[in-house]
């Protein structure tokens, strides 16, 4: 039975909540698990290995992260109706543009386009006006609308297979064109009247003091980093694993139904911890989290890393999707508990270009090691270790960071 407060919570933001599930839906086609399932077809393409394609991937998701620093500020400047009604066209335009791609100039236009408005623009808009919205029930807001790539994650690559078998694997990018557009409209409306948070729901912001913070403050400030270290390792790992799952199979010997049929398990474990810790974050704030959140992620690469029989690969997906639904709701809640909304989309633009490169440099490094005869074992393990080093590192920023808050309320 559904609490009445929930309820209302859900009644009294829907449209806020809608779009924003949408925008995260809608990155879904700039996300690597999805541009992955189409790996085997643009290499076959354009006779790509594993490495060069993964560079290639990796310059174009780093020109988009360059330009999204460039850019994010606009979702400060500029409403939110309107930065969806330039995003989502633009988006759509990549989708369709992979169609094109005839040679590696178009291919790497459509990646730039995917990455750029996609997994950058999309994600970006919806964390930032959702973080700048909500403030006591942030955490709630963000775990619920996020729940819009959790269920991309889950419901479009079985849709993208079955239309490719049934049409081609162009005919999914024109489908996904048509898509963006469509759902772009729908946010753009529903975006057109912002939400201003106030005392009377609850959602005065308790951080006042600390509203002011800068992008050049922030970069100046040393507890950014280990914060983002940590910050963007499930980009990175997650990436890294999922975009070169094929030839995981292939060595461990597994059918792809292995990886396919953890899936699910992996969806349903980050869509559980996502809401528990939206509804936790309100209550604790996101920084007590921090320090741990990695741990299950770590554990899992360790067991991935060493243990051949396919139980490791249904571990590893459990595990990844707890740090996974943990981080997603991290994400929204950290940055703006920390630094403040009135410079939000300055500041976040920076994290996100930074998470946006990660989730390439994986794929892209991965690629290379493997050209080089570096197995994904190895990679496996050494990854896990940088897991629990970010922990380590990010345990004494956090008494810091809470320690300075408590100053400032002072």
């Amino acid at each position: 039975m559904i609490h009445p407060h929930k309820t209302s919570f859900l009644r009294r933001e829907g449209r806020w909540l809608l779009g924003g599930f949408l925008l995260f839906l809608l990155s879904s086609f700039g996300q690597t698990f999805f541009v992955s399932l189409f790996a085997d077809d643009i290499r076959d393409r354009h006779g790509l290995t594993h490495g060069s394609y993964g560079v290639l991937y990796m310059a174009a998701t780093l020109l988009g992260a360059i330009a999204l620093t460039r850019t994010g500020h606009l979702v400060d400047r500029h409403p939110a109706r309107r930065v969806v009604l330039v995003s989502a066209p633009l988006l759509a335009l990549g989708a369709v543009a992979m169609t094109w791609s005839a040679d590696l100039f178009t291919l790497f236009g459509a990646l730039v386009l995917l990455r750029l408005f996609g997994q950058g623009m999309m994600t970006h808009t919806a964390f930032t006006v959702l973080g700048r919205w909500f403030t006591r029930q942030r955490g709630r807001a963000v775990s619920l609308a996020a729940l819009g790539l959790n269920t991309g994650e889950a419901a479009l690559p079985a849709l993208a297979v079955a239309l490719s078998g049934a049409a081609g694997w162009q005919a999914v990018w024109w489908a996904a064109g048509t898509l963006v557009t469509a759902v772009g409209f729908a946010v753009a409306a529903l975006f057109r009247t912002e939400r201003t948070p106030h005392p009377a729901d609850g959602s005065a912001d308790p951080e006042a003091p600390a509203a002011g913070w800068t992008r050049a403050e922030v970069l100046r400030d040393r507890c950014f980093y280990p914060l983002l270290l940590a910050t963007a390792a499930p980009a990175l790992i997650g990436n890294t694993v999922f975009f070169h799952q094929a030839h995981l199979a292939e060595t461990r010997g597994w059918s792809l139904g292995v990886l396919a049929s953890a899936f699910p398990l992996y969806a349903v474990l980050t869509v559980l911890c996502s809401v528990a810790s939206g509804f936790l974050l309100d209550r604790i704030t996101g920084l007590v989290l921090l320090p741990v959140f990695l741990l299950p992620l770590g554990g899992g690469l360790l067991l991935l890393g060493t243990v051949t029989a396919p139980w490791s690969a249904y571990a590893f997906m459990a595990l990844y999707g707890v740090t996974n639904g943990l981080s997603l709701t991290l994400f929204g809640a950290v940055w703006p508990e920390v630094y403040g909304t009135r410079h939000l989309g300055a500041i976040r633009s920076v994290v996100v270009a930074v998470l946006v490169f990660a989730s390439a440099l994986g794929p892209g490094a991965g690629g290379l090691l493997l050209d080089a005869g570096v197995g994904q074992p190895v990679q496996f393990v050494a990854l896990g270790g940088y897991c629990l080093v970010a922990s380590a590192l990010v345990t004494p920023v956090v008494r810091r960071l809470r320690a300075r808050g408590a100053a400032v309320l002072r």
